[in-house]
């Protein structure tokens, strides 16, 4: 089935940017980025790598806390 989509040119041109740097095609990158939308596969994946990271993962701070004011420097936000 062909669907024509309207896009502005500046959005046009990021995204014939990005499919060349992916090397693949603006047709090719739509088409993934609607069939993963389509499937509630992409949350699945997304919580399978969760689990597999929290299950490979020791988590251990060795006792150490952090205040918010640490945490927050350290990230740069404020």
């Amino acid at each position: 089935m062909e669907v024509t989509l309207s896009i502005d040119d500046e959005t046009l041109a990021r995204i014939r940017d990005l499919a060349d740097r992916r090397g693949t095609s603006v047709d090719q990158l739509i088409r993934s980025y609607l069939e993963d939308l389509a499937s509630d596969r992409s949350d699945d994946r997304l919580a399978e790598k969760l689990t597999d990271l929290w299950a490979t993962s020791s988590g251990n701070s060795g006792g150490r806390t952090w205040t918010r004011e640490e945490i927050h420097e350290r990230t740069g936000v404020r």
